[in-house]
């Protein structure tokens, strides 16, 4: 799955454009166990060998916002209520969210009246310039400059295409980063509206993967190994994991940012180092009980 990482070091938008290879597909290899009650599981659907869609377990309320369109025209989250809602932070110099603006017109026209997509570009250029492109591409929704404090309370959206999904109560059920196959987009759109949609749903507790608040959730971390830790110093990593700030200019924890950024060398280092000194007594006891050559008896 393609998408574009964003850092803070551009020539033309103060921003970096990092090509990043996201995880692709419908289903996660490390998916929970579904629980009752997930929204969609009418009788019809297909049987548990089939394709799976991932919702999140006990959603939160999206982050609200009163913005104003490129016409000029009120764009507040709270007025699309009963409405599947898809928040798709994107930007016209990003190849990948370009790639999939035809795929949103089209999802749009085809549910119009049950679902709403919104544009929340996080272009530097001047409003023209945006303008202009909605109009080539025949955008049939509604597009807004996003401020930086929106996008902060989004999670600082890091890469793009990114999307968030919500369903008809305001809540964010799941979230994509990158180009994604536009089908998965429709079987979950049809899952919420409650239209047939031919898979399962899975859920899953958010653990920082939607937003990073809830990184404090995690029992497991990329790239940092815990499997040599007793069950006691696991929590107490964890714990350090999320009080710790990163080194690296994010201004997460350690946690955050191995969630949000796992190519990070700096929240691996540091996130190894904590595991490394909570197994260095064990190390030291276990050297210190083999009994030195000089111990030994003659005979």
């Amino acid at each position: 799955m393609i998408g574009m990482r964003i850092t803070a070091h551009s020539a033309k938008s103060g921003l970096l454009l990092v090509l990043g290879l996201l995880l692709s597909g419908l289903a996660a290899a490390q998916s929970p166990a579904p629980a009752d009650g997930a929204p969609g599981t009418a009788a019809g659907n297909v049987a548990a060998a089939g394709p799976v869609i991932r919702f999140v377990r006990n959603p939160d309320p999206a982050p609200p916002f009163a913005l104003k369109d490129l016409d000029g025209k009120p764009l507040a989250l709270e007025a699309l209520r009963g409405k599947v809602v898809l928040l798709n932070f994107w930007a016209t110099w990003c190849k990948p969210c370009r790639a999939e603006v035809p795929d949103l017109i089209e999802l749009q026209a085809k549910y119009a009246g049950k679902l709403q997509i919104v544009g929340l570009t996080v272009d530097d250029d001047a409003i023209e310039g945006v303008q202009k492109f909605v109009q080539e591409f025949g955008i049939n929704y509604p597009v807004a400059i996003t401020p930086p404090e929106l996008r902060a309370s989004y999670g600082g959206i890091p890469a793009l295409p990114t999307s968030f999904l919500l369903d008809t109560e305001g809540r964010v059920v799941q979230k994509h980063t990158g180009l994604r196959d536009p089908a998965l987009y429709e079987t979950e759109i049809r899952a919420l509206l409650g239209l047939p949609f031919g898979a399962r749903i899975e859920t899953f507790e958010d653990t920082g993967q939607i937003f990073l608040q809830h990184a404090d959730r995690a029992t497991e971390l990329p790239g940092v190994d815990l499997a040599k830790l007793t069950p006691e110093q696991k929590q107490a990593a964890l714990r350090r994991f999320n009080a710790e700030s990163c080194p690296c200019p994010c201004q997460l924890t350690l946690a955050q940012c191995r969630i949000n950024d796992s190519s990070c060398p700096l929240s691996q280092a540091a996130a190894r180092k904590i595991v490394a000194a909570l197994l260095a007594p064990a190390h030291r006891r276990a050297k210190s009980a083999r009994p030195a050559a000089s111990d030994k008896k003659k005979p």
